[in-house]
């Protein structure tokens, strides 16, 4: 089975980048394992021009570089998505992939999709120490997912974490979750 774990961060060397490298490290034993970066994709916000909603196509010049990212899913039997706060949401890069899957989006026919049967997992941090955000993040995750028809199996909301270093006293929590997938 494959894995796609996601750092949603804009930072590939930070907290979400070393909750990726540790999951990966735990899941590898049992699947093959690809990680990404959002940040790593060069692409425009969607302009909410709806054409995809009768091609399931987007018109706009990068659209490959979606569907490059989009082909990583489709490839995947589990996904990983792990997103830091960013004022109490998804970051705008990650955020902007998501507006840019409407294409993918079961909302409208025709529309284009992913192999079935996939689960989907979301990890949520951030620095202060209620879970609410967390809880919110996690919800645009599985929004996301379900709009893939990508099944919800599993969740993670993880407070006061604003440091990579922040991550070592974490670890059995992230350890304990990857044992679910």
């Amino acid at each position: 089975m494959k894995v796609l774990i996601i750092n949603c961060s804009p930072v590939r060397t930070g907290a979400t980048a070393e909750i990726v490298k540790t999951v990966s490290e735990q899941l590898s034993a049992r699947y093959s394992v690809k990680s990404i970066c959002i940040d790593d994709y060069s692409f425009s916000f969607c302009r909410g021009c709806r054409c995809c909603h009768s091609t399931a196509k987007c018109v706009m010049g990068d659209a490959a570089v979606i569907e490059s990212i989009m082909g990583e899913y489709d490839e995947a039997d589990i996904i990983v998505s792990v997103s830091p706060s960013y004022w109490a949401d998804v970051p705008g890069q990650f955020k902007a992939f998501i507006d840019r899957c409407t294409p993918w989006c079961n909302t409208h026919e025709p529309h284009a999709s992913v192999k079935t049967g996939k689960k989907g997992y979301a990890i949520a941090l951030r620095t202060g120490p209620g879970m609410p955000e967390c809880e919110r993040i996690i919800g645009s995750i599985e929004h996301f997912y379900g709009h893939l028809e990508i099944e919800s199996a599993g969740h993670l909301g993880l407070t006061a974490v604003e440091c990579k270093s922040d991550v070592e006293s974490r670890k059995h929590e992230i350890m304990e979750f990857c044992k679910s997938i």
